[in-house]
């Protein structure tokens, strides 16, 4: 029996290994690609890279060769996540998401569509991006793991689709259709419609993020200009952390700001003309049905009457176990006319999701990095090939623009759609979306302000101009809570416009709760509360006398973010008893007693910013305006700053149509180098809230490059 569980682990390991070579990578024959494409790279005195190309493919690869230096082993590593090839490499953790990408069958999708749904200037684009990465290789052969060579165009459009399907929570629902019970009623016809839908914040690896993008209109400056804040919140470090870079060519392309490593253009940022900011949303874009299969032959289901048979196919995994060991193992897949397919002991679905066979995500970013106006703007908005994410949008002429951006389906309103759905009636099976023109939007208000931070589409701006719910079917499945950071901006718009570019900028770093926040309201119900512990008497002064703020030196900051923090993240705080409100107050206060031997530390010796050497006291907080998300209390006696604010800009047209953009990094342009001065150049900056000028424009540029070069000459 050992025998021959030792015998089918040879075999196993010589058949996957001899699958690898089966596309081995010949550095030689990639030795030469520099000399295809025309392209400088200029690092300036950050680091950051200023790519100038002679095209814009030609930028592409240079773009892509400066990516390589500064993090290939964050690229490497997650390369094969996007061919479904990572349980080779990760084991167990890998596996997951192998199987997601082969039981979407995404892979088979890129490749039928990929010459007939990208334009022939974006193949160009991708391929010469690629072509930097294996020329990148092909010169590092000692840096790098040749097996995952060569990368292809198709390998950076998969990212993409992969990227978007995490990002709105296309993971969630499969996780819970595969809990031990079934987790919803199945809907009937002419139910009440649920308007209580997911408006959790959007968690990516366990770390909270948000976002904030705001901007005013030239009637809403005391100087007359036109001010956008680009705040995109994520994990500050890893492979969705911002990466800052600008990218150029002589045939028209010019743009910077922040992006993901591994993507060929900017995500958000900014032009000569025009810029953007995203904020994560929370659509409802994945619908559950329930199939009725034959009793007498499980791979039929019903459908208008008539018994359809699943198609079924093989999907053929390689886990790594014990550290070393690749393993073969085969699943099945299964599909309906709804689309993918799972069977559980409690019956089986079929998952319907926004997006299904899209590809043109990167064509869409590519036609935003490259529109010089509102109009062309607006039409690669238009392509709908995103399936989530709400944009803020200025230009140097005053538009500012609002746009809830999803791909929603064109639901039957007669069924509950936040309930699971029948299998058996084809007429529930959308096929249609909203067109662009139909989304929760608001261009050029009369408030001259917009707002963003994750809250309901309903509720960005001054009453008047906001987009009314009752325009939209309960089906469609829009947000309707509003964050901390939404009630906030919101407030401050509302009482201190007029704003000065001062007060704009103050906006970004403010680091209040709003009382109009409803677990806020939490806080009442603690001061309501009679204590007997000595301790928790004492937190529940302390709380009764903070400000809501979360400045560095603030005193009340330490435990009141911990009791926001739980509270928040209790649905059913509102019904808490005493016992519920004691215990969580107790929690909070002993933990933070525990962990500092206070429960009023000043903020910023428990909330830190940290990054090699330096260990910075940092003020903000969660789902504050100045957003920063801290772990590792309990284990290092304070929190170590994790996610939120990265990468942001605000930038500014001035009355007379000058430019004026400033930004910060949390840490530097060297994501991964500790050996790099732009590991943590910038990290003080952060702290101190200090934003300098990105060196966008040529005259800033020119006198401040430290270092141009063509890919591959500084070797």
């Amino acid at each position: 029996m050992m025998y021959r569980f030792w015998q089918i682990c040879i075999i196993s390991i010589f058949t996957v290994c001899l699958g690898c070579q089966t596309s081995r990578f010949r550095a030689q024959d990639y030795q030469q690609l520099n000399e295809k494409y025309d392209v400088v790279i200029r690092r300036d005195i950050r680091g950051v890279p200023h790519v100038l190309g002679e095209t814009d493919a030609d930028t592409a690869f240079g773009f892509a060769y400066a990516q390589a230096e500064d993090h290939w082993e964050l690229l490497e590593r997650y390369m094969p996540f996007y061919r479904g090839e990572a349980a080779i490499r990760e084991g167990i953790d890998g596996a997951a998401v192998d199987y997601l990408v082969k039981w979407l069958e995404l892979r088979e999708t890129l490749d039928d569509k990929y010459a007939s749904d990208l334009s022939p200037q974006t193949r160009a684009f991708v391929q010469a991006f690629a072509d930097g990465f294996n020329f990148y290789g092909a010169k590092h052969p000692d840096l790098v793991d040749e097996s995952i060579f060569p990368i292809t165009p198709q390998d950076v459009v998969m990212g993409f689709m992969l990227r978007h399907l995490l990002f709105y929570g296309f993971e969630n629902t499969v996780i819970e259709v595969n809990k031990p019970t079934r987790q919803r009623d199945i809907s009937k016809k002419n139910t009440t419609v649920s308007q209580n839908f997911n408006n959790r914040e959007v968690i990516i690896s366990g770390l909270p993020i948000g976002s904030n993008a705001f901007a005013i209109s030239p009637k809403y400056s005391t100087e007359g200009a036109t001010r956008i804040a680009i705040n995109s919140h994520q994990p500050l470090t890893g492979p969705v952390a911002w990466y800052e870079a600008h990218l150029q060519s002589k045939t028209g392309l010019n743009v910077m700001g922040g992006l993901f490593p591994g993507q060929p253009m900017v995500s958000v940022g900014f032009t000569e003309n025009l810029a953007w900011g995203a904020t994560v949303n929370n659509p409802d874009l994945v619908d559950v049905y329930v199939l009725t299969i034959n009793p007498d032959d499980k791979n039929q289901y019903l459908v208008d009457g008539e018994w359809k048979e699943l198609r079924r196919r093989k999907i053929h995994l390689t886990v790594k176990l014990l550290g070393f060991l690749p393993w073969p193992v085969t699943r099945e897949g299964l599909y309906s006319i709804h689309g993918p397919v799972m069977r559980t002991k409690h019956g089986t679905y079929a998952i319907r999701y926004a997006g299904m066979g899209e590809i043109r995500q990167i064509e869409q970013w590519y036609r935003m990095n490259r529109a010089t106006n509102f109009d062309q703007w607006y039409d690669a908005m238009s392509m709908m090939s995103f399936a989530s994410f709400n944009f803020v949008y200025a230009d140097k002429t005053g538009n500012i623009m609002f746009v809830h951006n999803s791909l929603t389906p064109k639901r039957d309103p007669n069924y509950d759609w936040q309930q699971y759905l029948p299998g058996d009636d084809s007429a529930l099976i959308w096929t249609d979306t909203l067109p662009f023109a139909q989304l929760p939007k608001v261009v050029n208000p009369s408030s001259g302000y917009i707002h963003s931070a994750n809250q309901t589409p309903f509720a960005v701006s001054a009453e008047q101009d906001n987009p009314k719910p009752e325009d939209f079917e309960p089906s469609h499945g829009f947000q309707t809570v509003m964050t901390n950071r939404a009630h906030r901006g919101l407030e401050l718009f509302r009482e201190l416009g007029p704003l000065s570019k001062q007060q704009f900028i103050d906006i970004k770093h403010d680091k209040f709760y709003s009382k109009s926040t409803s677990y806020v309201a939490y806080l009442d119900k603690i001061a309501r509360t009679t204590f007997t512990e000595p301790l928790l008497i004492e937190a529940q002064k302390v709380l009764v006398d903070w400000d809501l703020g979360t400045d560095i030196e603030n005193r009340g900051a330490a435990l009141g973010t911990c009791v926001l923090i739980a509270s928040e993240r209790d649905q059913h705080r509102d019904s808490h008893t005493n016992g519920q409100v004691t215990a969580l107050l107790h929690k909070c206060a002993s933990q933070l007693y525990k962990a500092t031997g206070s429960l009023t530390p000043k903020w910023g010796e428990v909330n830190r910013h940290i990054r090699g050497e330096l260990n910075l006291p940092v003020g903000g907080g969660p789902d504050v305006l100045r957003a920063v998300y801290g772990t590792g209390l309990e284990e290092n006696g304070y929190l170590t700053n994790v996610s939120g604010d990265g990468l942001y800009y605000v930038v500014s047209w001035e009355s007379d149509g000058s430019m004026n953009v400033l930004g910060v990094h949390p840490f530097g342009s060297a994501t991964l180098d500790e050996k790099s001065p732009h590991f943590a150049d910038q990290a003080q900056d952060y702290v101190d809230e200090v934003m300098h000028d990105p060196l966008f424009l040529d005259q800033m540029l020119q006198g401040n490059i430290a270092l141009e070069y063509r890919p591959g000459e500084r070797e």
